[in-house]
């Protein structure tokens, strides 16, 4: 591998891209263009803080309403979003809770690349953040500095 003059190594361009333990991230699909995210390689899967959670059918498919408050510790700018339902699984959270999630594939952006993600539609109102992005989502794509926080800015 080729280093760059300050003795670390240069990073090939398929390289994952080197991010903050926290980042702006968007999800085009559900028109949501900007929320705060913490990414942690202890979790597995990602999950997203969703009001009114409601299941219902179209064209013969398993769908999802739900809100979601992209801003922190803010209850203004209220977003409604629908997608189809991928699936609905057990998953234990940090606290060693397990509960059933409905989960659905949608695009995630970070700094102008998009790719596919799983989410778990949850209730995250005791954690810090509204969006926790695992490490499945992250996998051969993003490698995170833990010593820094938006490195990709706003």
């Amino acid at each position: 591998m080729a280093t760059k003059r300050s003795g670390r190594p240069a990073l090939r361009k398929n390289s994952p891209r080197l991010v903050g333990w926290r980042e702006w991230v968007a999800f085009p699909e559900l028109g949501i263009e900007a929320v705060k995210a913490k990414l942690d390689t202890g979790a597995r899967t990602s999950a997203l803080h969703a009001w009114d959670v409601t299941p219902f059918t179209k064209r013969g498919e398993d769908w999802v309403r739900f809100v979601v408050y992209p801003d922190q510790r803010n209850r203004s700018n209220p977003i409604a979003s629908e997608a189809r339902v991928a699936d609905r699984r057990r998953v234990t959270n940090s606290g060693g809770r397990s509960e059933m999630r409905y989960i659905i594939e949608t695009s995630l952006r970070v700094d102008g690349e998009i790719w596919n993600i799983e989410l778990g539609l949850t209730n995250r109102d005791d954690m810090g953040f509204r969006l926790l992005i695992g490490r499945e989502a992250m996998r051969g794509r993003l490698l995170i500095d833990p010593n820094s926080a938006f490195r990709l800015g706003r």
